[in-house]
């Protein structure tokens, strides 16, 4: 029998080479070695697959196994001292492994996403993979040596992209004495030490497992909390997360499915708490919502959105809301702004603690912890887990619950008031129910379904704040400046010939009429070049393709299938790209497609786990076809009547349909479609569309057109002063 070759040395992380060590087993046979260990692993995950249901240690298993087939594969290729024979054989077996991987993940696509190149390999992941090579009887991977922690704030040097806003400054100056607050009592600390010595954040994690009859802590029955709302009011199950900050709870997993008024939740809680000033760390595509959401459900209290290197925030706000993008640029001043709450929505992008943003993110939790013992912390995500159970790890210990090694004494004292340790029955249920005490509050739609209506539109505004919205502002300014130029010289010119008296204010009569004049033009195509409505607003349909089908992406994770849908085809092409660089398989509607491939189409999303989301053209899908599988719709773009609107939300709320329907306008903030989206909801009457689902039509798409043309003339002549510019006599009539 030929001598098994030993493994060669490798480059480590840091780029070293290790000495040459002989990982394989010395007396390897048949039914020994690495590939049994995966074969035998990759058969469990695949009938997993089969029954439909993959656990998220099953999804860990999965990537290792993939990981170690690849480097089995390239070591047995370039192993010279393996015989032709002996090396075939073990790459017909490795095919055999990666057959079963491929076929497994046709049943379940979200696996690809662990195949990619930088795909995060989680603890538990590296875990599995010693675990299997010491199966295999080979020695396992040394745990890599600690790489120096980064100073991520308060260092002597700090980074060159590193800003105070100057407002901050003069914030500091006025209250230089911003002492830490100890008034609060410290946190329970445990009564005895009989967990001391165990290990215990593996057995937490693995706790939720194993599932449970509940997710939520107990809630309190919402109090009358008055903070100066009108015309909005709480429903029950938002009620009652405010009434448990009320009542002195501060931390809180708010894992609401999509749709439940998270935000408004947080938003609250935080005025419950007295938690201000308040940190809001959010993706950049609900910054400009959440300062929407404040000014509705806080409206005393102050917000401001950093931009950029923040040179127009107002440091004395009391909600300070900012995009992970940019957090590196301002966590010095935020570590030392005496914040008393901290808020960060969808939680689960800190999940990779290695990240830049998740290291910022605890490193200000931190901060805040270490001069506020009662603030508030709240993590907001629908998707609470992605991968794997150790996703919790991050936001546990965002939240105070943990620390990197061991629970933190909120948790441990009620760890050891179970009287339980994890080599007890009944450890893991107990646990399980001590962390979801600890604020885990998890509610679907079907479970609040008499608190919501049968079918509502959420707005959802985005910024538009790169070089695209620079260039849509600038487009819709030109449209603005063509109509007042009109304006003003057919005014002037009128004065002059006596036609009218002179008077004050706008000129309601002439605004119409030059608005109406600018839609005819365009409609018949006889108009002055350069931006119209139309074109202008297909412009913003193109600059939020991207940001619509990355929130259609979360939902999708976090909720099941989603409609998508926009007016304009190269908005659809976007979205599409989108989904297929995030391994999510969609199908699509179109009106260029024959009746054969728009039924298969349609089968495949209603039919077909694998298919999260359907692409719809407004035009081509609006009617006639059913979707209620879904109960998310996303309107990328704006429709010009709200008959086209509702049609759409109608493919999904309609007979079958067993869930609450939400429809997700995307709608970007400062421009035009801001605008738009008011007069729509004018037209129709917002309560109808939000309450009762009418489909009546009020007015005419040209009527919106028309009175977007108004609004946006409007505008321009209060924000602007009153010149006459050089140009021709506009013909009106």
């Amino acid at each position: 029998m030929a001598q098994r070759p030993q493994r060669r040395g490798g480059a480590t992380r840091n780029g070293s080479r290790t000495p040459s060590r002989d990982r394989r087993h010395p007396q390897e046979r048949d039914g020994e070695g690495i590939i049994p260990v995966l074969a035998k692993a990759v058969r469990q995950v695949e009938a997993a697959a089969q029954r439909g249901r993959i656990r998220p240690n099953q999804r860990t298993a999965y990537q290792v196994v993939a990981l170690l087939v690849r480097e089995e594969r390239a070591r047995v290729r370039s192993d010279a001292t393996i015989s032709e024979g002996e090396r075939t054989a073990m790459m017909t077996r490795l095919d055999g492994i990666a057959t079963i991987l491929a076929k497994t993940a046709a049943r379940d696509t979200t696996l690809l996403a662990l195949l990619a190149d930088g795909a995060a390999v989680s603890p538990a992941a590296a875990s599995l993979r010693n675990d299997m090579l010491k199966a295999a009887g080979l020695e396992p991977d040394p745990e890599p040596e600690a790489a120096p922690e980064p100073e991520v704030m308060g260092s002597a040097a700090p980074a060159p992209r590193t800003v105070i806003p100057q407002t901050v400054i003069a914030r500091q100056l006025a209250n230089p004495f911003l002492a830490p607050d100890f008034s609060a009592a410290q946190a329970p600390r445990p009564k005895t030490n009989r967990l001391g010595s165990w290990e215990l954040l593996s057995p937490l994690f693995r706790s939720f497992e194993y599932g449970g009859e509940s997710s939520c802590m107990p809630l309190p029955e919402p109090g009358r909390v008055v903070h100066g709302i009108e015309d909005l009011e709480l429903m029950h199950h938002q009620g009652q997360v405010v009434a448990a900050a009320a009542e002195g709870h501060r931390t809180f997993l708010l894992a609401d499915e999509p749709g439940l008024g998270k935000t408004a939740q947080a938003l609250l809680a935080a005025e419950a708490a007295s938690a201000y000033p308040l940190l809001v760390v959010v993706p950049n595509v609900v910054k400009a919502n959440w300062a929407h959401e404040a000014a509705l459900w806080t409206p005393r209290r102050s917000a401001t959105v950093i931009h950029g290197d923040g040179e127009s925030i107002d440091g004395f706000a009391d909600i300070v809301i900012v995009n992970y993008e940019i957090l590196d640029r301002h966590v010095g001043w935020l570590g030392r702004h005496g914040f008393r709450g901290m808020v960060v929505d969808e939680a689960h992008f800190i999940k990779n603690k290695t990240s830049q943003r998740s290291q910022h993110v605890l490193a200000l939790s931190e901060k805040i912890r270490e001069r506020t013992h009662n603030a508030l912390f709240m993590a907001l995500t629908g998707t609470p887990l992605i991968n794997d159970i150790e996703d919790f790890r991050a936001i546990w210990q965002f939240l105070g619950w943990i620390d990197d090694k061991k629970p933190r004494p909120a948790l441990m004292a009620k760890l050891e008031d179970t009287g339980l340790a994890p080599s007890d029955h009944g450890f893991y249920t107990a646990a399980r129910t001590s962390v979801i005490d600890m604020g885990i509050v998890r509610r679907r739609k079907v479970d609040v379904a008499s608190d919501i209506p049968a079918r509502r539109v959420a707005d959802l505004p985005v910024e538009l704040d790169d070089a695209v919205g620079r260039s849509i502002r600038a487009a819709e300014a030109e449209l603005a400046a063509r109509l007042m130029e009109r304006y003003r010289y057919t005014l002037a010119t009128r004065k002059e010939s006596g036609v009218v008296a002179e008077k004050e204010g706008i000129d309601e009569e002439l605004v119409r009429r030059v608005a109406a004049a600018e839609l005819k033009n365009t409609g018949t195509g006889s108009g002055e070049k350069g931006e119209n409505v139309f074109t202008l607003m297909r412009k913003i349909g193109q600059a939020k393709a991207g940001l619509a089908a990355d929130y259609a992406a979360q939902l999708a994770r976090s909720v099941g299938k989603v409609v998508f849908f926009a007016k304009h085809l190269d908005v659809m092409d976007v979205a599409e790209a989108t989904f297929e660089k995030r391994g999510i398989g969609y199908a699509s509607i179109r009106g260029d497609q024959s009746p054969k491939a728009r039924k298969e189409n349609i089968e495949a999303f209603l039919t077909d786990d694998s298919v999260e989301v359907i692409v719809c053209s407004l035009t081509a899908a609006g009617v006639g076809i059913n979707l209620q599988v879904a109960s998310n719709v996303v309107l990328a773009e704006l429709s010009w009547t709200s008959a086209e609107q509702t049609q759409a939300i109608d493919r999904v709320h309609r007979i079958g349909q067993t869930e609450p329907v939400t429809a997700w306008r995307i709608i970007a903030a400062q421009t035009i479609d801001s605008q738009l989206a008011q007069l729509i909801d004018d037209k129709a009457g917002l309560a109808a569309r939000a309450l009762d689902g009418s489909d009546e039509e009020v007015g005419s798409s040209a009527d919106v057109q028309l009175e977007a043309l108004v609004a946006l003339l409007t505008e321009a002549l209060r924000s602007e002063p009153s010149t006459i510019a050089d140009g021709d006599l506009l013909t009106l009539e």
